[in-house]
């Protein structure tokens, strides 16, 4: 760690550090029933402008205290009129208010979208919790408002209204999440920070990025997304921040019972059965998940078991604890890649029936969460990962070939991570203008094992090594890879006016990357004796510390009105698959390096009046030594895949969403809802400098110039329907911007498609039945060129399917 990195961070927390300010007034009251005078529980009180204050405690109660001098509260329960109060605030007051009941009987399915209508709770106020998000492209994807096929976390129409993702589709139910985006590689989210309630999820956050676990979509409350700018909070990773947000405890039951069991094509069968409450200080939420198919591959099966459980008590109105446990395993066949050629004569077909993918993974966290005072607020969040990931099969760079039966492919990673993230907030004046400051730190430790050699011969997921019995197997390495990684963070939220606002940032790493083992050179001859046997022995220490910047400006011209903008800086460590794996469908260049560039967004967004919410912007994404695949020419005129640091990059392009309550514009009532929306990405990319030849002036891969979807959402009562159109433009998968494949099917080009999704959903008392169709069209398509596992080669994406939903809520 260098000694101008300290000066750095000294000069920083001394510029970002405010003094906080006692000048808090105090705002409380009573909320009653209008006509009987009775206390309102649960009902919420905002800030029109900035968010959630406070809520109703069993007495009615709420307290919050504020800097500003002036604002509106807004006092929201589901059965009630919405109520709003101008305030100025010179003094700690009460506030005494009545909600007057609604005139009107709403269903279950009108009261939440009653809500949703009201608040535009789409993206992330200022701030939230211990965290910043002012200056920052934020999406919230509101699960519970979705008509997604959420038993298969179909990702195409969950984050529907998330713009510019790209998504690998599998269609295995939905067991692991591929998304990109901006030029990013969908693969496993690879490029994201995946957490769920803001801890990490992924095998190794720098070592390896890969997500093998996702949450069941059912058990979702929410997913956040920011962009790159996240990089200063959250990590250093291109793609920014995806945080799955689960549901919480009921507060107003000790037992709530929610089963939903749900029937597909292809043998699909998924359970998902919660229990959530609230018992004096202790609170709970958990479920199981099972799901299992046949795929509609052939050597596609599937079977998966999810539990997840999440305990809190609560010792007094500002301090907090929590506790998380997550376990998921699941076994699926691998039907294997195609080529051009094979997928274009069958796009269905499967010549692999020995190929094997398993996945365990076990997630804990507790965290502790205290308030200070009204203005200061911390959090302490310890998490950990006992997880591994089992890849069996036959796999060559000629993916027509037949399998001869002989002992097969095995890797087998094992993963072991635990750390810790501590969070502080407060809010103070500075010269009579309100600010924020966050800092925080993290700490960061895995010992993770990669191993690779000859497995059984036989046909069955058989996850032992055979070495004794094939000793010349040519593909065996055995490597240590431990990784530590320290972190400290801090942003502040400057109002410069009431309206426009100014959020610089940092962040400090330091990363310890080491690897300890060895591999094995073996040449065989003709007749397949070996004629070369060597052991490689390699030891490696990696030690980098670095800065990162960034700065985000908001200015809230109204509540419909608000530009925003921001710059930041990014990082990515080459993982460990890099320099550990041998994979005979490309080779990877032993120079291989990390990657550095940031990001930038500039746009606009707001709720007009709550017919039409939007949020349009451009953005840049600049790369430097950007890693990907180039065809290289070896001696004997042979032609591989190399992955190397093809070199710099450039991806811009506009981005748009708009989400239009038609309901409203055309005056039909209460009684019905019909909202329509257009998410429309259009994306342009270059390689702007390289050392390879014919590298310079070609496109990105992953980049598709146009991205599209559509969708309309109508209602009426307790009847729900919705039509979902999905269009991708080709994209290429090498810089060298390959067209047609070669023998593995690795490169080349995805071309363009299009889907369309239906679904409808009724809902009548305790009982829920949702039903819908997949690629109603019946398109035969794909998405994905897989460098590995589940392929190599071509991995089709599914024809049309349907499922059906039956949900009891006791």
């Amino acid at each position: 760690m260098k000694l101008k990195d300290f000066k750095v961070i000294s000069l920083l927390a001394v510029l970002f550090v405010g003094v906080s300010s006692w000048a808090q007034q105090t705002v409380s009251g009573i909320v009653t029933h209008a006509e009987t005078n009775t206390p309102i529980e649960n009902v919420e009180v905002y800030d029109k402008d900035s968010g959630l204050l406070a809520k109703t405690n069993a007495s009615g109660y709420y307290q919050f205290s504020t800097v500003k001098e002036n604002l509106t509260v807004v006092f929201f329960s589901y059965e009630f009129d919405v109520l709003e109060i101008p305030v100025q605030v010179s003094t700690s007051q009460t506030l005494q208010v009545q909600l007057t009941p609604l005139s009107v009987s709403l269903s279950e399915v009108e009261l939440f979208a009653r809500k949703s209508q009201v608040f535009a709770l789409s993206r992330l106020k200022d701030v939230e919790g211990t965290a910043i998000y002012a200056g920052k492209k934020t999406e919230v994807v509101l699960v519970d408002q979705s008509m997604a096929n959420l038993a298969s976390n179909n990702a195409r129409q969950i984050y529907s209204q998330v713009v510019g993702l790209n998504i690998y589709q599998n269609d295995d139910a939905g067991l692991q999440l591929n998304i990109g985006g901006r030029g990013l590689d969908p693969n496993r989210t690879s490029n994201f920070n995946t957490r769920q309630n803001g801890y990490d999820i992924s095998a190794d956050v720098l070592g390896y990025p890969e997500s093998y676990y996702t949450p069941a979509s059912e058990g979702l409350e929410s997913v956040q997304v920011i962009r790159g700018a996240a990089s200063l909070e959250f990590g250093t990773q291109f793609g920014g921040l995806v945080n799955f947000k689960m549901k919480q405890p009921n507060p107003n039951k000790p037992l709530e019972l929610i089963t939903r069991n749900t029937v597909g094509s292809y043998g699909l069968y998924t359970n998902f059965t919660s229990v959530s409450g609230t018992k004096n200080n202790w609170s709970y939420y958990g479920y199981f998940n099972y799901k299992q198919g046949d795929g509609f591959r052939p050597n596609s099966q599937f079977e998966s078991k999810n539990v997840y459980a999440h305990i809190g008590y609560k010792f007094s109105e500002n301090t907090s604890v929590t506790t998380e446990f997550t376990y998921m395993r699941y076994l699926a066949q691998q039907a294997g890649g195609l080529t051009d050629a094979m997928f274009y004569s069958n796009p269905y077909q499967s010549n692999r029936e020995r190929n094997w993918f398993q996945v365990n993974w076990l997630l804990y966290n507790a965290k502790l969460t205290h308030k200070f005072s009204e203005t200061s607020d911390f959090t302490f969040s310890v998490f950990g990962l006992q997880a591994s990931r089992y890849a069996l099969g036959f796999r060559t760079n000629r993916v027509d070939q037949i399998d001869p039966g002989n002992e097969r492919d095995l890797i087998k990673g094992d993963f072991k991570n635990f750390g810790f993230e501590t969070r502080y907030l407060n809010t103070y004046k500075l010269l009579n203008k309100e600010a924020t400051f966050l800092v925080g730190a993290k700490y960061y430790n895995a010992n993770n094992t990669q191993t690779q050699g000859p497995g059984s011969a036989g046909a069955g997921a058989d996850f032992n090594f055979y070495t004794n019995a094939f000793p010349n197997y040519p593909n065996q390495s055995d490597y240590q890879l431990p990784n530590l990684n320290m972190a400290v963070f801090g942003e502040n939220i400057f109002y410069v006016s009431n309206k426009f606002s100014v959020t610089p940032g940092f962040r400090f790493e330091y990363i310890k990357t080491e690897s300890d083992g060895f591999f094995k050179e073996i040449r065989l001859d003709g007749a397949g004796n070996p004629i070369f046997n060597e052991t490689v022995f390699e030891k490696q220490n990696f030690e980098r510390s670095f800065v990162l910047l960034g700065v985000g400006l908001s200015y809230k011209a109204n509540s419909a009105l608000e530009f925003y903008g921001n710059i930041s800086q990014n990082y990515r460590s080459v993982t460990f698959a890099d320099i550990s794996i041998f994979n005979p469908a490309f080779a990877i260049d032993p120079n291989i390096t990390d990657e550095e560039g940031f990001t930038a967004d500039l746009g606009l967004r707001g709720n007009f009046k709550g017919i039409i919410s939007y949020d349009a912007n451009v953005f840049s994404l600049v790369y430097k030594n950007r890693i990907g695949f180039v065809q290289e020419v070896l001696p004997g005129s042979r032609i591989i895949s190399l992955r190397t640091n093809v070199g710099d990059a450039i991806m811009y392009g506009v981005e748009s969403l708009f989400d239009i309550n038609v309901k409203d514009i055309i005056g039909l009532n209460a009684k019905y809802s019909l909202n329509y929306f257009i998410n429309t990405s259009l994306i342009n990319s270059e390689y702007t400098a390289s050392n390879k030849v014919g590298i310079k002036g070609n496109k990105v891969e992953f980049v598709p110039e146009l991205n599209f979807k559509t969708g309309l959402k109508f209602g009426y009562k307790n009847i729900l329907a919705s039509v979902q159109y999905s269009h991708l433009s080709n994209q290429f998968t090498d810089a060298t911007n390959s067209v047609e494949s070669n023998i593995g099917g690795v490169i080349g080009e995805i071309p363009s498609y299009h889907i369309l999704d239906v679904s409808v959903s009724y809902n009548y008392k305790r009982f829920k039945l949702e039903a819908g169709v997949n690629n109603l069209t019946d398109n035969a398509y794909f998405t994905r060129r897989a460098t590995g596992y589940p392929g190599p080669g071509i991995i089709p994406s599914a024809p049309r399917n349907w499922y059906t939903t039956l949900q009891i809520k006791i």
